[in-house]
C-alpha cells in the first residue's frame, strides 16, 4: 500500500528506474547452482487485496471467487471490507482462499490491549503473518530523524512478542522513505529498524518496487539480511517510475527470486497500488491479478 505519488517522489524516478534496469543484466548464479530451473510454487503465490480495494466494494463475494477461479489459494487482506472478521472469514471459506497474511498497522502510540484485538482478529480470519503496512511520512514530509525511529523499532518488537505468544509471526512491509538516510547519522530508516528489532519477532515483508524507488537492489537486501525476507510484493515499476502489472515493468523479478532460500521466501504477493483507481476500474484490478499470477507460475529463473 502506499499514498498517493508526489511530484517530489516522481522526481526521483529516473534514478530507480536506472537501478532497475541495470538489475536486468546477469549477475552471479542462483544459491543452488546450476541446473533445471526454479519457478515459484503456485502454492505460495498471494495476492494483497488492496490491489483489488474498489472491487471488493462493489462485490466481495464474487471478487473473492474470482480470485480463487485464477487459481490463487491465498490473499493478503488489507482490512475487512465493512465485514468484521467472521464474516470476512466465511467468505474466504465461501470462496476456497486462505489470508495467510494480513496488514495491519501497530497503534502508536503502541497500546498492547488495541493490538491484541488485532492479533484476535487475526486468529479468527486465519493469518499466519501479520504485517505492519507503513512508516516513514511524518505530517511534513519524510521522517528524517533517527530517534523517531528507534522508537519505533522498540514498538516494533513490543508488537512482535505479542503475535509471537499468539502464534503470529509479524512483519514490517517497506515503501521508500526508510531508505533515506537520518539527519546526524550514516544510517538509513531501514537500517535502523531492521538493525535494531529482534529477527526472531520482526520479519521483513520487501515491497520489491518501493525498495527500487528507494534506490536500493533487492538482491543487496537479501544478503544483507539472509533468512529474514519471508514474503514479498511483487509489483512492477514503469519507465516513468509509477506502477505496472507484474512482468510489464523493469524489475527483473527472476533476478531476486534466484535467492529466495538465501531469503526465506515463504510468499510471492502480487500487488499493484492503482489497480482500481480512475483512469483504471475496479474490474482492471481483477486483469492484474490475473496477469500477475500468469506471470508468476509461468516464471523461470
Amino acid at each position: 500500500m502506499s499514498p498517493s505519488l508526489s511530484r517530489r517522489h516522481l522526481l526521483g524516478a529516473a534514478a530507480a528506474a536506472g537501478a532497475a534496469a541495470t538489475a536486468g543484466i546477469p549477475g552471479a548464479a542462483a544459491a543452488g547452482g546450476s541446473g533445471a530451473p526454479h519457478r515459484v510454487p503456485k502454492d505460495q503465490i498471494s495476492v494483497q487485496l488492496y490491489t483489488l480495494r474498489d472491487q471488493l466494494a462493489v462485490n466481495l463475494e464474487a471478487s473473492l471467487a474470482e480470485l480463487a477461479a485464477i487459481g490463487y489459494t491465498r490473499v493478503e487482506h488489507a482490512g475487512f471490507v465493512g465485514r468484521t472478521a467472521a464474516q470476512f472469514r466465511a467468505a474466504l471459506d465461501a470462496a476456497g482462499l486462505r489470508a495467510t497474511s494480513g496488514h495491519v498497522g501497530i497503534p502508536q502510540p503502541f497500546d498492547a490491549a488495541t493490538w491484541q484485538r488485532a492479533l484476535d482478529d487475526a486468529a479468527v480470519v486465519g493469518n499466519r503473518f501479520i504485517v505492519h503496512p507503513f512508516f516513514g511520512q511524518g505530517a511534513s514530509g519524510p521522517i528524517r530523524d533517527a530517534a523517531v525511529y528507534r522508537a519505533f523499532a522498540r514498538d516494533l518488537n513490543k508488537a512482535g512478542e505479542l503475535a509471537r505468544r499468539a502464534g503470529l509471526d509479524f512483519g514490517y512491509h517497506n515503501h521508500q522513505a526508510e531508505f533515506l538516510r537520518q539527519d546526524g547519522t550514516s544510517r538509513t530508516g531501514f537500517d535502523i529498524l531492521t538493525g535494531e528489532t529482534d529477527p526472531r519477532l520482526v520479519h521483513l515483508e520487501v515491497d520489491l518496487f518501493w525498495a527500487f524507488r528507494g534506490a536500493h537492489d533487492p538482491v543487496d537486501l537479501i544478503a544483507e539480511h539472509r533468512g529474514r525476507i519471508k514474503q514479498v510484493h511483487v509489483k512492477d515499476l514503469n519507465v516513468a517510475g509509477s506502477f505496472a502489472d507484474p512482468g510489464d515493468g523493469l524489475i527483473d523479478f527472476g533476478r531476486i527470486f534466484q535467492r529466495s532460500r538465501e531469503a526465506g521466501l515463504i510468499e510471492y504477493i502480487v500487488e499493484r497500488d492503482d489497480a482500481g483507481t480512475p483512469p483504471r476500474t475496479p474490474a482492471d484490478a481483477l486483469v492484474t491479478a490475473r496477469r500477475g499470477y500468469a506471470y508468476l507460475s509461468g516464471l523461470r529463473f
